[in-house]
């Protein structure tokens, strides 16, 4: 079992307002591993998944990809393996299927190419046919949006996925999709790993093998039942 993202003392510190939102952290995520995170509301659950997205710069420590730190002009390769996806992801104006053509417009992805076969299996497992593909993104429900995120995140294989409760505002048929099409990810090839931040007690349970718990800024393990 190889570790993925490894952590040393990590910390993120709020400078302006002199506050310490996450405490020294040294955690592993090796392949296979899934993850669950659960705390209450501002406890630093995101913080931690956000410094480890590289979307906010740590304070202190190191964060080792591979067994290697990551240097800033490889930030951009890091992305593309270990994707981050919000409660909340934005989409572009057009189709679904614009939508999910645009990351290979982007630089780092520009030797691949958009598999419409691969789409629409991953449509599939969240309960939508090809069709899906023409609605246009501006009519899509919550639910739909956050499928459509996800799947534009998942066609791009990431080595682990970083996952800022992205059902949180869903209702229960659109979180189980999307649990599925994780569910569906993750079985797909055991080198994959995820961290869920939930604030779902049963979905924690019910998606991880690994529950931890963030309180205060202190990243902790919570015995398994």
């Amino acid at each position: 079992m190889s570790a993925l993202i490894e952590t040393r003392a990590l910390t993120r510190v709020d400078e302006r307002r002199q506050v310490t939102l996450l405490e020294p952290t040294d955690f592993t995520l090796n392949s296979a591993d899934r993850v669950s995170i659960t705390g209450s509301s501002g406890s630093g659950k995101s913080v931690f998944l956000r410094a480890l997205a590289l979307l906010d710069a740590p304070t202190s420590g190191q964060i080792l990809w591979n067994d290697q730190p990551v240097a800033n002009a490889d930030i951009p390769h890091y992305r593309s393996h270990i994707s981050y996806l919000s409660q909340r992801p934005a989409l572009l104006e057009g189709t679904v299927q614009d939508n999910l053509r645009f990351p290979f417009s982007l630089k780092t992805l520009r030797k691949r190419r958009f598999d419409q076969q691969a789409v629409t299996t991953l449509l599939g497992h969240a309960g939508k046919t090809a069709d899906f593909l023409h609605k246009n993104a501006g009519d899509l429900s919550g639910g739909e949006a956050q499928v459509v995120a996800l799947i534009r995140t998942l066609q791009l294989n990431p080595e682990v996925l970083l996952l800022d409760e992205p059902t949180a505002a869903l209702d229960p048929t659109c979180s189980r999709d999307v649990e599925a099409l994780i569910d569906a990810w993750f079985a797909g090839d055991n080198s994959r790993a995820f961290i869920w931040v939930s604030h779902d007690l049963d979905q924690a349970q019910r998606m991880s093998a690994i529950h931890l718990q963030m309180s205060a800024g202190v990243l902790s393990a919570v015995a398994q039942p």
